[in-house]
């Protein structure tokens, strides 16, 4: 019996194992020289070997044996105001500089840009120069170490923003929000070898290294990515500020609690008539979600007007408040889905 116990506990973990995600440093597409001399082959090895090298230890290390072993990266980022400042910085540092290998090869090895990338920044930016200006213009006004990134925003368009550190626009930190194509890095690790404090100059010459290939390719996957439309669901402010008093008052609930629910319960009315009132994500069936969140209004109300009635029979008046809540959770799950056919 004792091995047969032992066994399981070895089964358990080792799936545990299995099912934990553990983040690699990837190889550097080239050899160190072959990014010279727009980016020094010293500087390269010291940002691959030991800077992303130091952000990937830490990651594992700050997820080791939690919850977030099992989540995805896009997760990690989504909900950086959720993670630690080590889960925050390192998640993003990996993210970020994996990206940064992608679309950095020699002048050889570089695909042209694509006739729909191309459209794209001639539509929005009038030229690949007039776009280049307006990264340039985002890394060096960037104060401090950071990030300039060309995004494909929840509407499917193209932006430059700017981020510190090592955040990103697909953090939900982030006021402007987007999944990156290409990325600047502007830490000083990135340039001060070569380039010392000149900025500006090691600006103009990453250009040189940077593969439209690769970033037309990241354009095209953005598009079809679901991300875009969580990231624009997870901008819809008012539904996130619903979402938590929903779930503050429904999983107690579940659980044969309701003083969460009897105390808040005109909280959650006042937040079901804020989201009814707010401006849907624009991927939204917006006839289906205005009619979902009519009825969800009604039915935090008549949760809210049930509360304050008075009753004799205590028991039978939280069954009645858990069916209600049960109800506005499955309608609110509706608003969730935004209500496609």
């Amino acid at each position: 019996m004792k091995k047969l116990f032992h066994l399981s506990a070895l089964i358990t973990l080792f799936s545990f194992i299995a099912n934990a995600q553990v983040y690699n440093l990837p190889n550097l597409p080239f050899g160190l020289a072959d990014y010279e001399p727009f980016v020094d082959a010293q500087t390269m090895e010291i940002h691959h070997d030991k800077h992303h090298a130091a952000y990937v230890n830490n990651l594992n290390k700050a997820i080791s044996g939690t919850a977030m072993e099992k989540i995805s990266m896009n997760d990690l980022l989504m909900y950086a105001s959720f993670r630690s400042a080590t889960v925050r910085n390192n998640a993003g540092g990996h993210y970020n500089h994996s990206l940064f290998w992608d679309i950095l090869a020699p002048k050889e090895k570089q695909g042209p840009i694509s006739s729909e990338l191309q459209k794209a920044i001639d539509s929005k930016f009038t030229s690949i120069d007039s776009l280049i200006a307006t990264i340039n213009k985002a890394a060096s006004t960037r104060f401090g170490s950071g990030w300039a990134w060309l995004v494909v925003t929840p509407q499917g368009e193209l932006a430059v923003y700017s981020t510190p550190n090592q955040d990103n626009p697909i953090m939900d930190i982030s006021a402007e929000r987007g999944i990156p194509i290409l990325g600047i890095d502007v830490w000083e690790h990135a340039y001060y070898l070569k380039y010392q404090n000149k900025r500006a100059d090691y600006l103009s010459g990453i250009w040189n290294l940077i593969n439209w290939g690769a970033v037309s390719d990241k354009y095209a996957a953005a598009l079809t990515d679901p991300l875009l439309k969580e990231l624009e669901k997870d901008n819809w402010l008012a539904i996130k500020d619903f979402h938590k008093v929903m779930a503050q008052t429904f999983h107690p609930a579940e659980e044969k609690n309701f003083a969460p629910l009897r105390t808040r319960s005109g909280e959650l009315y006042a937040k079901a008539i804020l989201l009814k009132n707010s401006t849907p994500p624009t991927s939204a069936n917006n006839e289906r979600v205005q009619e979902a969140l009519t009825r969800l209004e009604k039915q935090c109300l008549d949760i809210h007007q049930l509360v304050q009635k008075p009753s004799k029979d205590e028991e039978k008046k939280n069954t009645q408040l858990f069916e209600m809540i049960t109800k506005a959770h499955d309608i609110f799950h509706e608003v969730e889905g935004l209500c496609h056919d």
